[in-house]
Order: structure tokens, then sequence, then C-alpha cells
């Protein structure tokens, strides 16, 4: 079955290629297209995953091997094993969920993506995934080095057309340090090459070294290493990082911490320690040490942030940390907790992204103060996810997060042979420290953002991803004047003064003329309130956002505001005056989809039906690996063995 790697690689190149062969018959259906597409690719993976031979997780299967350039010997070569099977499912799993998320979206929240540049877009996150799935199949290091760097260019257009403010900068600090960390690999693999008169993966990692001397080993190791680190990353190479993520948006956040760090340690797996022995052994402690910094360093710094997106993309370095500590201890069990603590952190902070974008689109802003706390009183289901997503990654035992974390300091506490072991239990009780440390972050985000008395109205997302601000006091509005010169799609309406909802009030106010023909679509109140004002929603007088059409969110004294809409918060009768007469709070609507829930006059549910799709898989893949965890183990093992060789 030698054409499931070729087609897999294949279906979301010509699917790009398609869009720029025809982008006036696709650009109807471009949502649709870009799920087709990968949907299309993930069903490829699930096949590899079915018809793949468990009894030869340690030899390449679906292999092709071709002639390249026959000129310098380059090859053709792709092939998948225990190692890199669930990092190819996990790659095709979270591009078609962020498909999903941006596609389903139907302009609200992510959605609103797809109206800048939708084409382009779709054809940005196609590439993506051809260079990410490319790494993981490549057995030859000049290709594994051509799809290592194809996702460069598409994560940056990614991050500098479609992050946020800040977008600009933060791209170009990616490709700088990515960039440059490539140079230095690709020095490397020269080298290798140079020694060894090959490029084939497999015969190098058989070799294990041979043909090449102790120092020949440590010059490749370190710079292969270097290479791998920066996109790893690993610290003090990780400045890049936080600002990258920050500025990304959900989807580009997801790719970036789900895939885009595991092939920075899938090098460090595939060849630096099962090439290079030798050099892994002289560079373990070093390696070890860098880890355990890494550990306490992302955890501090997460205690220190304000916003929950970079308190999450700190979390990676720590995460990763534990990852590269596994790799140091050169053992079977360590290296196991590395490879499983690769596929859990991409479970578990893919969905850590996804609420943090959702938070954002509700609320406005990912500030963690500024989200008034209490979410489990007033988005209960939202909060119950977030938390659920958070003890994962503080490795709750039963679920993903904890195996790959334990398993790392089980290693260091046993390292292999040739290495201090007084040094690893050293790391060992600091890597312990760290993993304390952890939960305490993820706690007092918890405490901050979950817990609590709300001390701000419930969120709702208006029309096309607008978000109606938290009214209550002056200076409130969370909307900022340059992103909505700059086009952004996220701007927002917020209370200036308390909920007046007269019809012509002060700019930011209820009502108000913002959300005219400049501000966004279904920006609900203002005189030219745009395409998504809902019948019975009186000239933008007070009323309810995202009332559907035949909904009673008329004007003030009408019905007293949202009082008597089916649906209410507070039964038939609803919320008295939620946005009539300043009295009380805005109600919770649009639901899934933006609508009340129905009947019964129940409280609106607070996800929606694309942002389950997104999350559901990972939710149930995250219980499913932390209370069977050798459905991983079992896969990767016999590997982990094979490419130690001599050291295990």
């Amino acid at each position: 079955m030698g054409w499931l790697p070729v087609t897999l690689l294949a279906v979301p190149l010509f699917g790009a290629l398609l869009l720029l062969v025809a982008p006036a018959a696709l650009r109807p259906a471009l949502p649709l297209y870009g799920q087709a597409v990968s949907g299309l690719a993930l069903v490829l993976a699930v096949v590899m995953v079915a018809a793949f031979d468990y009894g030869r997780t340690a030899t390449p299967q679906y292999t092709v091997d071709l002639p390249w350039i026959p000129g310098l010997g380059l090859r053709f070569h792709l092939g998948v094993d225990g190692i890199s099977l669930p990092l190819v499912a996990l790659t095709a799993l979270l591009t078609f969920l962020c498909f999903a998320y941006l596609g389903w979206g139907r302009g609200r929240g992510p959605g609103r993506l797809m109206r800048t540049r939708p084409r382009a877009l779709v054809f940005t996150l196609l590439v993506l995934e051809v260079g990410m799935v490319g790494t993981f199949l490549a057995l030859d290091l000049l290709l594994f080095f051509v799809f290592f760097e194809i996702v460069l260019i598409p994560m940056y257009f990614l991050i500098a057309v479609w992050g946020g403010k800040g977008r600009r900068g933060a791209a170009t600090k990616f490709i700088l340090y990515t960039l440059l960390g490539s140079v230095v690999m690709l020095v490397g693999l020269l080298f290798i090459w140079s020694q060894t008169d090959t490029l084939d993966i497999v015969a190098l990692a058989r070799a294990h070294g041979a043909g090449m001397s102790r120092g020949a080993q440590i010059v490749a190791f370190a710079t292969v290493g270097l290479g791998l680190a920066v996109k790893t990353p690993m610290w003090p190479l990780h400045t890049w990082l936080p600002d990258a993520h920050t500025e990304a948006p959900t989807a580009g956040s997801v790719l970036l911490a789900g895939v885009l760090l595991k092939m920075g340690t899938y090098g460090f797996a595939r060849i630096a320690i099962p090439v290079l022995p030798e050099g892994a052994v002289a560079a373990a402690p070093w390696l070890g040490a860098l880890a355990v910094v890494g550990i306490v360093y992302g955890a501090l710094a997460c205690l220190a942030q304000r916003d929950l997106k970079r308190m999450i993309a700190y979390s990676s370095v720590g995460h990763m940390g534990f990852v590269l500590l596994g790799f140091a201890t050169l053992t079977t069990v360590g290296v196991n907790g590395a490879l499983f603590a690769n596929v859990a952190h991409g479970l578990i902070t893919g969905l850590l992204f996804f609420l943090a974008g959702s938070i954002k689109d509700r609320y406005g802003t990912a500030d963690m103060p500024s989200l008034g706390g209490g979410m489990l009183a007033t988005l209960p289901h939202l909060g119950a996810v977030l938390t659920f997503a958070s003890i994962a990654s503080l490795g709750l035992p039963g679920l993903a997060g904890f195996w790959g974390e334990m398993l790392a300091l089980l290693g260091a506490f046993r390292p292999g042979d040739g290495l201090p072991r007084g040094l690893f239990l050293t790391y060992m009780v600091i890597g312990g420290l760290g993993a304390v440390l952890t939960a305490a972050y993820f706690l007092v985000m918890l405490s901050r953002v979950t817990h609590g008395r709300p001390s701000r109205p419930r969120p709702v997302l208006v029309g096309a991803g607008a978000t109606a601000g938290a009214p209550g006091g002056p200076g409130e509005s969370t909307a900022l004047a340059a992103e909505a010169q700059a086009g952004d799609a996220d701007a927002l309406m917020g209370g200036q003064g308390g909920l007046t909802g007269s019809p012509g009030g002060p700019e930011g106010a209820f009502g108000g003329p913002v959300g005219g023909l400049g501000g966004p679509e279904g920006a609900f109140g203002g005189p030219a309130g745009g395409p998504d004002v809902p019948v019975g929603a009186s000239g933008g007088s007070a009323g309810a956002w995202d009332v559907p059409e035949g909904g009673s969110g008329g004007a003030a004294g009408g019905s007293g505001g949202l009082e008597g809409r089916p649906g209410g918060l507070e039964g038939p009768g609803g919320e008295v005056g939620a946005l009539g007469g300043g009295r009380g709070r805005p109600a919770v609507t649009g639901g899934f989809g933006g609508d009340a829930s129905g009947a019964g006059g129940g409280p609106p549910r607070d996800i929606r039906p694309y942002e389950l799709v997104a999350w559901v898989p990972l939710i149930v893949l995250i219980l499913l690996f932390g209370l069977w965890p050798g459905l991983l183990l079992s896969l990767t093992t016999p590997a982990v063995q094979t490419l130690l060789g001599a050291l295990s």
C-alpha cells in the first residue's frame, strides 16, 4: 500500500493547486471545499492507522522509495512506523478540525476569517498540511528538510495576514528564528551526508553512527539539535513562541502548538538520537539541564501572565521541556514518555487554544482579569470544558497529560548507560517541582476565569463575529478603533455609561451609531445596522442581541426588553429589562448557532455546534489515551527500542 503516503500528500497539494486553477468556480463553496479536502486526507490517515501492521511497528511501512535527483543520489523515500504514525494521524485530525471550526462558524466567531481573503486562507492551510504530513513521512534527510521548511511560509502568512494587532512583528520574529535554526540544521544534515555518503534515514538509523567518529557525531548532533531546538522550542530559544501564539488566529495557534512544535521533537527521535548515538550521549546532560530549566521557567512565566493565550503559549515551553527531558534520558521508558507527551500535548493544547479563541470571540479579550471570573456561572458549558482541558494539561492521572510527564521523570530516575545518575536525579526533582508549578498556574487561571462571582455581564457573540462588549461602567468598551480601521472583523461594541439602549446614544452605547456601514455586520443598533438585524428589533432601540426572526426583542416598553421572549434566562419571562431600561444584565442569546434555546424556556446553551465538532474528538482522545495509555505505548515501544540500538 505504498500509494497511501503519496496520496495523503497529494490530496491537500492538489486541493491547494485547484484553488489557483479554478478560483471563481470554488469561491462560493470555499468553507465546504476546505473541509472536504482535509476530510479526505483525514480518511486516508484513518485507513493508514487501520491497515497498519501492529506486529512490525519498528519497521517502516507503506514505503515509497523512488529516485528523486539521481545525480546527487537523492531519493523520494516515504514511510511510516510506530513513531510517526500517531503524529500523521494527529496532523490530519487537527487540520480537519480547524477547517470545521472555521467553515461551520458561518461568519460568527472564527468564521469571520473566511471573510478576509478566504481563498488565500484555505490555500495556506492546505499547503501547511502538506509540509506537516510530509515531515513525518520523510525517510530521506534532505526530503525531511524540504518538508520541514515548507511549513514556515504558510505559517508566516497565517500569522501576518489573519493575526492580531501585533501580527507582523510576531510573524517576522517567527520566520527569522525558525529560518536561522533551519540553516544550522541544514549544515548538520550535510555534514552527516559528507561523513556517511548517504541521506537514507533508515540506513543511517540501522548503522547507529557507524563510519562517524565520536567527535564528528558530537558536532553533527550540536548543529542538527540546535535547529530542532528552535522549532521545539527549547529554552532559551523559545522567545518567538509567545508572540506567535498570542497574535495568531485560533486555527494558527492550534496547528502551531499541536503539530509544528512536534516537528522539532520528532527530529530528535527520527534523526539526532538514532543516527548520532555517541553525540546524543555527550549532549544528554546538557539537553536535560536546558529541559528542566525550560520546565520551571515556563511555569513561572505562566504564573505572571494576564493574557490567556500567552499563558497557554508559555505552558508549551514547560511541556516541551518534559519531552526533551525524556529524550535526554536515552532510555526506553524516557523516550516513550517523550513520544507520549508529544501526542498528548498536541491534543490538550490544541483544545486549550480552541477554547481560548472561543473565549476571546465572546468577551472580546483574552485578558484574564477583564473576563470577570465566574464563567461556570455565566457560560457553564464553556467553563466546564476549559476546566477539563486545564486539569488534563496539568497532568491529572487518568487523562492523557499524566503519562508522558510521569514516564519522562521515571526515565530520569534511571538514565541510560554512561549518563551521570546523580545529575539526572537532580533533574527529576526539578522536573517534579515544575509539575507542581504547572498545577499551580492552571489552578490560578481557573480561579480567575471560571470561579468566583461574575463581575461583568454575560457575553454574547453578535452577528458576524462582533462581540457586544460588557456594559457596566464608563470606559468599559473592549473595542479598539484601530482594529476597526484596519478592517478587523473582531470590532467590538461596548457600553459607555450603562445600558441606556436609547437610539442615537453616544458612540459605543447600545443603540448608538456604532456598527453602521463601517462597523461589523450584525452590530445591531446603528442607523445602518447591516443585513443581520433581526426582524423585531425596532430600529436598533433596546432589545436582545441576536434575536431570531419573529423574536420579541423590540423597543423598550414594547415587551420589556427580553421579557416574554421564549428561551430567556428566567423562564418564559426572560430577564426583565435586560437591555430596555438599564436593569439587570444582557442575556446570553445565540447559544447554538445564535438562537436561544427553544422549548420550555430553558437557558440557552453556550457552546455552538461547530465548536462541539472541533472539541469533542479531542476530549474523547484525551480520555482514551489517559485511561488506556497502552494504545500508544504498544505502538511506540518496539520502535523506540530499535532507534536506541546499542544505547538501550
